[in-house]
């Protein structure tokens, strides 16, 4: 009886603030519609020890809760992440824990190269089933805003490389090089000699069996190595959904450390999730504490500021910033569109609870980037302190006027 009052007492008190289109089914049977709308969302609540999320519904509890198999969710992965949010910041207070708050890790290789693999090494079937024909996980590029994912992603990497002048002859490093599709591309149409580092084995794995495939052996070394120990110079550098992972107190020494391995007129361009908070705060109401716990253990956002003044500290000069916010927005809503149109498949290959994780998180990234709690800023560099030249951007691109330039096959170098 106890039970019952108190979630009669809350189903009242969200009716008196909001309008959610939501209906929570409890263990006796018993139905609560908290608005007159027509139910989008259904949380079904198999036990009364699953109503503590509901009384505190930062999007942290509901999520775990979820992954756990205390509540069961039924509705489009955008609309579940839209009541939840407005359950959230409708109750909640943005202060204390449910707050943009700053952690602050203690971080090591070993440290670095277990979240990476925690991340990365589900399986490469597992991303096959959402991803784009050449497994490219980062921001695509929707040049005429029609293209479909693997064309966006085609246009990203075109994008990034004609940004950074690719020529052919040109040694390229990619940082977080992933299943090797920048690298590949930079290659076989760029005649690019590139090396590819990842910490993830499956990755660096696949990549090496394409770039064999592909017989782009000649062009492309791909290196299970952390970018601490790379030794060399190259002439252009790209990183890619990679500084995420450094922590923001170590930006300054990731900079200074692509600083030393560039040539004197090397270019580089960090393609990067930001937060939009200016103290570089995480996403709300426990969403970031969700993502540390469940997906990206060790990530850390900086703001774009934050992101600049590291690069400076480093040795480097921003010589362009391009926010992509909307892109990945737009990114995302088509991943999440993959990954619940081959749920089945996705259950089968990593199981119930990993598949609940994904879906939140994916459909979550959808709703922040378009929220703008997060955004995408491409940053093009070169070293602090080079007598002025001219670096023209491709045509114009960002203003939507000229075309990219079509990418086409270069001849393999000896």
């Amino acid at each position: 009886m106890f039970w019952e009052k108190k979630l009669e007492h809350w189903a009242a008190s969200i009716r008196d603030k909001l309008v959610l289109p939501l209906r929570v089914e409890l263990w006796n049977g018993q139905h609560l519609n908290l608005s007159h709308l027509h139910p989008e969302v259904i949380v079904r609540v198999p036990h009364v020890s699953a109503l503590t999320c509901l009384f505190t519904p930062s999007l942290s509890n509901l999520g775990a809760a979820y992954v756990d198999g205390k509540i069961d969710v039924e509705g489009k992965p955008g609309a579940i992440i839209s009541v939840g949010n407005a359950l959230a910041s409708g109750t909640l207070k943005l202060e204390g824990k449910f707050s943009r708050i700053i952690r602050k890790m203690q971080r090591s290789k070993d440290k670095d190269k277990a979240a990476i693999q925690y991340h990365y090494d589900v399986s490469n079937a597992f991303y096959q089933l959402w991803l784009d024909e050449n497994l490219v996980y980062s921001c695509a590029y929707f040049e005429n805003g029609d293209e479909d994912l693997n064309l966006a992603q085609v246009k990203k990497m075109d994008l990034i490389l004609q940004k950074i002048h690719l020529q052919p002859g040109d040694t390229l490093l990619d940082i977080g090089c992933g299943w090797g599709a920048l690298v590949i591309h930079a290659a076989q149409h760029y005649g690019a000699r590139c090396v590819g580092i990842t910490l993830s084995e499956n990755q660096a794995s696949f990549a090496r069996t394409q770039v064999m495939k592909l017989g782009l052996s000649n062009l492309i070394d791909i290196r299970l190595q952390d970018y601490r120990d790379v030794q060399g110079t190259f002439d252009k550098i790209t990183s890619v959904g990679m500084f995420e992972h450094v922590g923001v107190r170590n930006l300054p020494d990731y900079f200074a450390k692509i600083n030393s391995l560039m040539a004197e007129d090397g270019v580089v361009m960090n393609h990067g999730i930001t937060s939009t908070d200016a103290e570089s705060g995480e996403t709300p109401y426990g969403n970031g504490e969700f993502i540390e716990k469940y997906v990206f253990p060790h990530g850390e956002l900086p703001h774009i500021g934050l992101a600049l003044k590291a690069m400076q500290e480093g040795g480097l000069e921003v010589l362009d910033i391009e926010n992509l916010r909307s892109h990945y927005a737009q990114t995302c809503t088509l991943w999440v569109e993959r990954f619940e149109a081959n749920a089945d498949k996705v259950k089968q290959i990593s199981g119930d609870r990993r598949y609940r994780i994904w879906r939140v998180y994916l459909a979550g990234c959808a709703y922040a980037f378009n929220q703008d709690w997060i955004s995408l800023f491409q940053v093009v560099c070169v070293k602090a302190g080079r007598l002025p030249q001219r670096m023209s951007l491709p045509d114009g691109h960002r203003y939507g006027r000229v075309p990219l330039k079509k990418s086409s096959a270069m001849p393999q170098a000896t």
